[in-house]
């Protein structure tokens, strides 16, 4: 374990590590013999670059799975980075220092901060040089390639990274046990579970999905539970339990959850969404 005021960093590959800001999020250095990879910026509050600079000495790369507030933080401190088209506009809506630092703040959730941080931690939004990605495009790192698979849902600029040698997807918030469907930047239900099935199509190639939240590998079956709830969704069979999400929005979530958001049933995967986008003729 390695760690700062801000970061905490552990191996969890020979090649790869898992960097947690303080809000819970999380990013993933994946190093090959010639350059890294960095998926995700976090929040922003410190200086991700900084402390990446302490874990190797290859020329890093920065991705974004998507371009949420608690994944774009480093952009502007590379001033450089690869994002789907979609989510570009997103990147500089989710630019704001005090969001960014509402939502490290948020981390006292889970516990007490190792910090309490301050808007002066927070890194200055500016210019990014947006490189486009796509479904299909391949990261070659030297000796390690981690392809691109185009996950639309979450936000329609959703992707996440496939790395075939290890058998393992770093998926951002693309499906896990709280995905959030209710926003304007999410795509409808409908749509998801199109990306879903997508995504369904490469399970043959990976044991579990390293995600944007929660400490640890998730296993593939939370693609089929995603799956069945889009379904569930649609034929309004689901729990429909009413919840408030994020800036008071309503919504639902489609299976009943504990305040950790675990399923009372038993299954994985959540979905909280709105009642209006649930249908692709809805947010077309």
């Amino acid at each position: 374990m390695y760690q700062s005021k801000f970061f905490r960093a552990r191996k969890i590959f020979g090649h790869v590590t898992l960097i947690t800001g303080l809000g819970g999020e999380q990013a993933y250095l994946v190093e090959g013999s010639e350059r890294a990879l960095l998926i995700d910026g976090l929040s922003g509050v410190g200086s991700l670059k900084a402390f990446v600079r302490e874990l190797t000495e290859l020329p890093v790369t920065l991705v974004n799975t998507h371009g949420h507030v608690d994944h774009i933080g480093a952009d502007f401190e590379y001033n450089e980075a690869y994002i789907s088209p979609e989510d570009i506009g997103l990147l500089y809506a989710h630019s704001g220092r005090e969001m960014r630092l509402d939502f490290a703040k948020s981390g006292g959730m889970f516990g007490p901060l190792p910090t309490e941080p301050r808007l002066s931690d927070v890194t200055v939004p500016g210019p990014v040089k947006t490189l486009p990605m796509g479904d299909g495009d391949i990261f070659d790192l030297g000796g390690v390639e981690l392809e691109v698979i185009a996950v639309p849902g979450h936000t329609r600029g959703t992707v996440v990274f496939l790395d075939r040698d290890l058998r393992v997807v770093y998926s951002g918030d693309a499906c896990n046990r709280n995905t959030l469907l209710y926003g304007g930047e999410s795509a409808s239900i409908e749509e998801y579970k199109e990306s879903l099935l997508h995504l369904k199509a490469f399970l043959p190639a990976f044991d579990g999905l390293w995600g944007g939240h929660g400490g640890g590998m998730e296993d593939p079956g939370i693609v089929e539970d995603a799956i069945s709830l889009c379904g569930e969704i649609m034929a309004g069979t689901d729990d429909g339990v009413e919840a408030m999400g994020f800036g008071g929005q309503p919504c639902f979530y489609a299976k009943k959850k504990d305040e950790r958001f675990r399923r009372l049933d038993g299954g994985i995967a959540n979905i909280a969404y709105a009642k209006n986008r649930i249908w692709k003729k809805d947010v077309s």
